[in-house]
Protein backbone atom coordinates (compact mmCIF):
# COMPACT_ATOMS: atom_id res chain seq x y z
CA UNK A 1 0.00 0.00 0.00
CA UNK A 2 2.99 2.51 0.62
CA UNK A 3 3.47 3.01 -3.61
CA UNK A 4 0.05 4.28 -3.46
CA UNK A 5 -0.28 8.25 -3.50
CA UNK A 6 -1.31 9.87 -0.76
CA UNK A 7 -3.60 12.82 0.51
CA UNK A 8 -0.60 15.08 1.07
CA UNK A 9 0.85 14.21 -2.42
CA UNK A 10 -2.55 15.03 -3.93
CA UNK A 11 -2.81 18.48 -1.94
CA UNK A 12 0.66 19.13 -3.17
CA UNK A 13 -0.37 18.44 -6.83
CA UNK A 14 -3.32 21.24 -5.81
CA UNK A 15 -0.77 23.78 -4.93
CA UNK A 16 1.09 23.26 -8.43
CA UNK A 17 -1.55 23.38 -10.76
CA UNK A 18 -3.65 26.31 -8.89
CA UNK A 19 -4.22 29.18 -12.06
CA UNK A 20 -3.10 26.85 -14.38
CA UNK A 21 -6.03 24.14 -14.16
CA UNK A 22 -9.59 25.39 -13.81
CA UNK A 23 -11.33 24.75 -10.19
CA UNK A 24 -14.54 23.06 -11.96
CA UNK A 25 -18.18 23.41 -10.74
CA UNK A 26 -20.34 20.83 -9.75
CA UNK A 27 -23.60 21.04 -11.84
CA UNK A 28 -26.99 20.04 -11.09
CA UNK A 29 -28.41 17.37 -13.43
CA UNK A 30 -32.02 18.98 -13.81
CA UNK A 31 -34.45 17.42 -12.43
CA UNK A 32 -38.04 15.94 -13.57
CA UNK A 33 -40.17 18.96 -12.95
CA UNK A 34 -42.43 17.55 -10.41
CA UNK A 35 -41.30 17.87 -7.00
CA UNK A 36 -38.92 15.84 -5.55
CA UNK A 37 -40.10 13.14 -3.52
CA UNK A 38 -38.39 12.55 0.21
CA UNK A 39 -34.85 10.57 0.11
CA UNK A 40 -34.59 11.14 -3.89
CA UNK A 41 -30.94 11.25 -5.24
CA UNK A 42 -29.31 13.99 -6.69
CA UNK A 43 -26.95 14.02 -9.76
CA UNK A 44 -24.12 16.58 -9.97
CA UNK A 45 -21.85 16.45 -12.15
CA UNK A 46 -18.04 17.47 -12.26
CA UNK A 47 -17.97 19.19 -15.85
CA UNK A 48 -14.24 18.77 -16.51
CA UNK A 49 -14.92 19.63 -19.44
CA UNK A 50 -14.58 23.01 -18.84
CA UNK A 51 -10.63 22.88 -18.03
CA UNK A 52 -9.12 25.25 -20.78
CA UNK A 53 -8.17 21.84 -23.23
CA UNK A 54 -11.65 20.64 -22.37
CA UNK A 55 -10.76 17.70 -20.35
CA UNK A 56 -9.35 16.62 -17.11
CA UNK A 57 -6.29 15.39 -18.11
CA UNK A 58 -4.64 19.07 -17.78
CA UNK A 59 -4.08 18.61 -14.18
CA UNK A 60 -1.76 15.46 -14.01
CA UNK A 61 0.11 16.84 -17.16
CA UNK A 62 0.94 19.95 -15.54
CA UNK A 63 1.65 18.54 -12.12
CA UNK A 64 3.88 16.36 -13.46
CA UNK A 65 5.80 18.82 -15.78
CA UNK A 66 5.92 21.13 -13.21
CA UNK A 67 7.64 18.49 -10.90
CA UNK A 68 10.67 18.23 -12.55
CA UNK A 69 13.84 19.41 -11.90
CA UNK A 70 14.89 22.22 -13.68
CA UNK A 71 17.35 21.52 -16.31
CA UNK A 72 15.20 18.11 -17.06
CA UNK A 73 12.16 19.95 -17.91
CA UNK A 74 14.09 22.13 -19.89
CA UNK A 75 14.87 19.86 -22.18
CA UNK A 76 11.42 19.09 -22.71
CA UNK A 77 8.71 16.70 -22.55
CA UNK A 78 7.19 13.56 -24.33
CA UNK A 79 4.18 11.83 -24.02
CA UNK A 80 2.12 9.12 -25.96
CA UNK A 81 -1.67 10.01 -26.17
CA UNK A 82 -5.06 9.73 -28.01
CA UNK A 83 -5.63 12.95 -27.43
CA UNK A 84 -6.81 14.86 -24.20
CA UNK A 85 -3.38 13.90 -22.90
CA UNK A 86 -1.87 15.02 -25.44
CA UNK A 87 -3.23 18.40 -25.72
CA UNK A 88 -2.28 18.68 -21.64
CA UNK A 89 1.31 17.63 -22.04
CA UNK A 90 0.95 20.47 -25.20
CA UNK A 91 -0.95 23.34 -23.58
CA UNK A 92 1.53 22.86 -19.87
CA UNK A 93 4.54 22.50 -21.97
CA UNK A 94 3.95 25.91 -24.05
CA UNK A 95 2.80 27.53 -20.39
CA UNK A 96 6.22 26.98 -19.15
CA UNK A 97 8.15 27.50 -22.12
CA UNK A 98 9.63 24.17 -23.17
CA UNK A 99 9.20 21.62 -26.08
CA UNK A 100 6.59 18.95 -26.66
CA UNK A 101 6.67 15.90 -28.84
CA UNK A 102 3.29 13.81 -28.73
CA UNK A 103 3.17 10.15 -29.97
CA UNK A 104 -0.06 9.78 -31.34
CA UNK A 105 -2.26 7.13 -33.42
CA UNK A 106 -3.22 7.91 -36.36
CA UNK A 107 -6.62 7.59 -35.61
CA UNK A 108 -6.96 10.34 -33.26
CA UNK A 109 -10.21 12.91 -34.24
CA UNK A 110 -8.53 15.99 -35.94
CA UNK A 111 -10.01 18.00 -33.39
CA UNK A 112 -7.29 16.90 -31.17
CA UNK A 113 -4.73 16.49 -33.09
CA UNK A 114 -5.59 20.60 -34.26
CA UNK A 115 -5.96 21.52 -30.98
CA UNK A 116 -2.16 20.20 -30.11
CA UNK A 117 -0.62 21.60 -33.39
CA UNK A 118 -1.67 25.07 -32.50
CA UNK A 119 -0.29 24.59 -28.89
CA UNK A 120 2.82 24.39 -30.31
CA UNK A 121 3.59 20.71 -29.97
CA UNK A 122 5.27 18.29 -32.49
CA UNK A 123 2.90 15.49 -33.63
CA UNK A 124 4.72 12.12 -34.69
CA UNK A 125 1.73 9.23 -35.86
CA UNK A 126 1.75 5.71 -35.26
CA UNK A 127 -0.29 3.08 -35.30
CA UNK A 128 -3.38 2.48 -32.84
CA UNK A 129 -1.66 0.44 -30.13
CA UNK A 130 -0.94 0.74 -27.06
CA UNK A 131 2.28 -0.89 -27.77
CA UNK A 132 3.08 1.19 -30.39
CA UNK A 133 2.56 4.55 -28.66
CA UNK A 134 4.45 3.59 -26.20
CA UNK A 135 7.65 2.47 -27.63
CA UNK A 136 7.82 5.41 -30.49
CA UNK A 137 7.92 8.04 -27.27
CA UNK A 138 10.68 5.32 -25.06
CA UNK A 139 12.68 5.79 -28.22
CA UNK A 140 11.96 9.68 -28.71
CA UNK A 141 12.74 9.98 -25.15
CA UNK A 142 15.96 8.33 -25.35
CA UNK A 143 17.49 10.30 -28.25
CA UNK A 144 16.74 13.34 -27.41
CA UNK A 145 17.02 13.48 -23.77
CA UNK A 146 13.07 14.42 -23.57
CA UNK A 147 11.32 14.04 -19.83
CA UNK A 148 8.64 11.19 -20.55
CA UNK A 149 5.12 12.05 -19.19
CA UNK A 150 2.95 8.83 -19.02
CA UNK A 151 -0.55 9.36 -19.68
CA UNK A 152 -1.53 7.46 -16.46
CA UNK A 153 0.98 5.01 -15.34
CA UNK A 154 2.48 7.49 -13.35
CA UNK A 155 2.25 8.94 -9.45
CA UNK A 156 2.63 12.73 -10.20
CA UNK A 157 0.04 12.12 -13.10
CA UNK A 158 -2.29 10.47 -10.28
CA UNK A 159 -1.66 13.15 -8.05
CA UNK A 160 -2.51 15.70 -10.75
CA UNK A 161 -5.72 13.73 -11.59
CA UNK A 162 -6.84 13.17 -7.69
CA UNK A 163 -7.04 17.10 -7.44
CA UNK A 164 -10.83 16.56 -8.84
CA UNK A 165 -11.55 14.11 -6.09
CA UNK A 166 -10.51 16.88 -3.64
CA UNK A 167 -12.52 19.64 -5.28
CA UNK A 168 -15.32 16.82 -5.10
CA UNK A 169 -15.59 16.26 -1.44
CA UNK A 170 -14.79 19.74 -0.77
CA UNK A 171 -17.78 21.06 -2.45
CA UNK A 172 -19.94 18.33 -1.21
CA UNK A 173 -18.78 16.81 2.00
CA UNK A 174 -22.06 14.89 1.68
CA UNK A 175 -21.31 12.64 -1.38
CA UNK A 176 -22.13 9.26 -1.50
CA UNK A 177 -21.04 7.99 -4.81
CA UNK A 178 -18.71 9.05 -7.02
CA UNK A 179 -18.61 7.94 -11.14
CA UNK A 180 -15.66 7.62 -12.95
CA UNK A 181 -14.79 6.75 -16.43
CA UNK A 182 -12.01 4.34 -16.75
CA UNK A 183 -9.52 4.65 -19.45
CA UNK A 184 -5.56 3.81 -18.64
CA UNK A 185 -6.86 4.26 -14.87
CA UNK A 186 -5.24 7.74 -14.03
CA UNK A 187 -8.19 9.44 -12.83
CA UNK A 188 -10.03 6.84 -10.88
CA UNK A 189 -7.02 6.08 -9.32
CA UNK A 190 -6.52 9.70 -8.17
CA UNK A 191 -10.06 10.48 -7.91
CA UNK A 192 -10.69 7.24 -5.70
CA UNK A 193 -7.50 8.00 -3.41
CA UNK A 194 -8.64 11.49 -2.67
CA UNK A 195 -12.58 10.89 -1.67
CA UNK A 196 -11.73 7.56 0.12
CA UNK A 197 -9.03 9.57 2.78
CA UNK A 198 -11.26 12.71 2.91
CA UNK A 199 -14.54 10.83 3.02
CA UNK A 200 -14.12 6.91 3.43
CA UNK A 201 -17.75 5.75 3.74
CA UNK A 202 -18.22 7.16 0.03
CA UNK A 203 -18.53 4.46 -2.72
CA UNK A 204 -16.21 5.18 -5.52
CA UNK A 205 -17.63 3.33 -9.21
CA UNK A 206 -15.56 3.02 -12.79
CA UNK A 207 -17.19 3.18 -15.88
CA UNK A 208 -15.99 2.27 -18.83
CA UNK A 209 -18.31 1.18 -22.49
CA UNK A 210 -19.20 -2.35 -22.69
CA UNK A 211 -16.90 -3.02 -25.93
CA UNK A 212 -14.18 -1.47 -23.66
CA UNK A 213 -14.43 -3.26 -20.65
CA UNK A 214 -11.02 -4.16 -19.69
CA UNK A 215 -11.34 -2.85 -16.47
CA UNK A 216 -14.24 -4.85 -15.39
CA UNK A 217 -12.13 -7.98 -16.71
CA UNK A 218 -9.08 -6.75 -14.73
CA UNK A 219 -10.99 -6.23 -11.56
CA UNK A 220 -12.87 -9.12 -11.74
CA UNK A 221 -9.36 -11.46 -12.48
CA UNK A 222 -7.33 -9.74 -9.92
CA UNK A 223 -4.12 -8.33 -12.12
CA UNK A 224 -4.34 -5.98 -15.56
CA UNK A 225 -6.47 -7.64 -18.45
CA UNK A 226 -5.84 -6.93 -21.81
CA UNK A 227 -8.04 -6.30 -24.66
CA UNK A 228 -7.09 -6.45 -28.15
CA UNK A 229 -6.99 -3.23 -30.01
CA UNK A 230 -9.25 -3.99 -32.71
CA UNK A 231 -11.45 -4.93 -29.72
CA UNK A 232 -11.19 -1.62 -28.04
CA UNK A 233 -11.35 0.28 -31.06
CA UNK A 234 -15.43 -0.50 -31.36
CA UNK A 235 -16.06 2.28 -29.25
CA UNK A 236 -17.21 5.71 -30.12
CA UNK A 237 -15.54 6.58 -26.82
CA UNK A 238 -11.78 7.03 -28.48
CA UNK A 239 -10.87 8.31 -25.28
CA UNK A 240 -11.29 5.15 -23.04
CA UNK A 241 -9.54 2.95 -25.73
CA UNK A 242 -6.71 1.95 -24.18
CA UNK A 243 -6.31 -2.11 -24.27
CA UNK A 244 -5.22 -2.27 -20.53
CA UNK A 245 -5.42 -0.02 -16.98
CA UNK A 246 -2.23 0.71 -15.76
CA UNK A 247 0.33 -1.10 -13.31
CA UNK A 248 -0.16 2.00 -10.29
CA UNK A 249 -3.69 2.90 -11.07
CA UNK A 250 -4.80 -0.94 -10.97
CA UNK A 251 -3.27 -0.89 -7.63
CA UNK A 252 -5.21 2.03 -6.29
CA UNK A 253 -8.38 0.26 -8.47
CA UNK A 254 -8.23 -2.71 -6.03
CA UNK A 255 -7.26 -0.89 -2.80
CA UNK A 256 -10.32 1.92 -3.11
CA UNK A 257 -12.77 1.21 -5.93
CA UNK A 258 -16.39 -0.21 -5.42
CA UNK A 259 -16.81 -2.01 -8.64
CA UNK A 260 -16.94 -1.35 -12.45
CA UNK A 261 -20.37 -0.33 -14.36
CA UNK A 262 -20.35 -0.71 -18.06
CA UNK A 263 -22.61 1.35 -20.62
CA UNK A 264 -24.00 0.45 -24.34
CA UNK A 265 -23.08 2.83 -27.36
CA UNK A 266 -26.43 3.98 -27.50
CA UNK A 267 -26.60 4.36 -23.71
CA UNK A 268 -23.34 6.99 -24.20
CA UNK A 269 -24.98 8.70 -27.67
CA UNK A 270 -28.32 9.45 -25.20
CA UNK A 271 -26.70 10.27 -22.49
CA UNK A 272 -24.51 12.86 -25.02
CA UNK A 273 -27.74 14.13 -26.23
CA UNK A 274 -29.26 14.98 -22.71
CA UNK A 275 -26.06 16.60 -21.32
CA UNK A 276 -26.05 19.00 -24.17
CA UNK A 277 -29.84 19.55 -23.95
CA UNK A 278 -30.96 19.49 -20.27
CA UNK A 279 -27.31 20.70 -18.42
CA UNK A 280 -26.31 22.59 -21.34
CA UNK A 281 -23.03 20.84 -21.35
CA UNK A 282 -20.94 19.29 -24.48
CA UNK A 283 -19.51 15.66 -23.59
CA UNK A 284 -17.30 13.78 -25.73
CA UNK A 285 -18.73 10.24 -25.85
CA UNK A 286 -15.47 9.33 -23.10
CA UNK A 287 -16.66 12.10 -21.27
CA UNK A 288 -20.61 10.92 -20.94
CA UNK A 289 -20.06 7.61 -19.78
CA UNK A 290 -20.23 8.14 -15.93
CA UNK A 291 -23.79 10.05 -16.09
CA UNK A 292 -24.81 7.37 -18.82
CA UNK A 293 -24.01 5.08 -15.54
CA UNK A 294 -26.65 6.87 -13.48
CA UNK A 295 -28.92 7.51 -16.06
CA UNK A 296 -29.09 3.99 -17.74
CA UNK A 297 -27.90 1.76 -14.83
CA UNK A 298 -29.19 2.74 -11.81
CA UNK A 299 -29.85 -0.65 -10.90
CA UNK A 300 -26.44 -1.47 -11.10
CA UNK A 301 -25.54 1.17 -8.40
CA UNK A 302 -25.86 1.56 -4.64
CA UNK A 303 -29.26 3.44 -3.70
CA UNK A 304 -27.86 7.12 -2.69
CA UNK A 305 -28.90 10.93 -1.70
CA UNK A 306 -26.10 12.36 -3.64
CA UNK A 307 -24.21 11.02 -6.41
CA UNK A 308 -21.41 13.25 -8.72
CA UNK A 309 -20.61 11.93 -12.10
CA UNK A 310 -17.50 12.81 -13.26
CA UNK A 311 -17.74 14.67 -17.20
CA UNK A 312 -14.41 14.18 -17.73
CA UNK A 313 -14.09 15.95 -21.29
CA UNK A 314 -15.73 17.66 -23.96
CA UNK A 315 -13.54 17.18 -26.92
CA UNK A 316 -15.80 16.03 -29.74
CA UNK A 317 -15.53 16.29 -33.19
CA UNK A 318 -17.98 18.87 -34.00
CA UNK A 319 -19.51 16.49 -37.25
CA UNK A 320 -19.84 13.80 -34.83
CA UNK A 321 -21.57 15.50 -32.32
CA UNK A 322 -23.67 17.30 -34.75
CA UNK A 323 -24.49 14.00 -36.03
CA UNK A 324 -25.60 12.39 -32.30
CA UNK A 325 -27.69 15.40 -31.80
CA UNK A 326 -29.77 14.89 -34.30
Amino acid sequence: MSDLVSLPEIERAAERIAGVAARTPLVPFPRDPAPAAAGESALLLKAESLQPIGAFKLRGAYAAISALPPAERARGVVTHSSGNHAQAVAYSARALGIKAVVVMPHTTPGVKVDACIALGAEVVYVEPTSQARAETAAKLADAHGFAMIPPYDDARVIAGQGTVGVEIVQDRPDVDVVLVPVSGGGLIAGVSAAVKALRPEATIIGVEPELAADARDSMGAGRPVTWDAEKTGRTIADALRVQRVGDLPFAHMRAHVDGIVTVTEEEIETTMRRLAREARLIAEPGGAVATAAYLHRQAELPPARTYVSILSGGNIDPALLLDILK
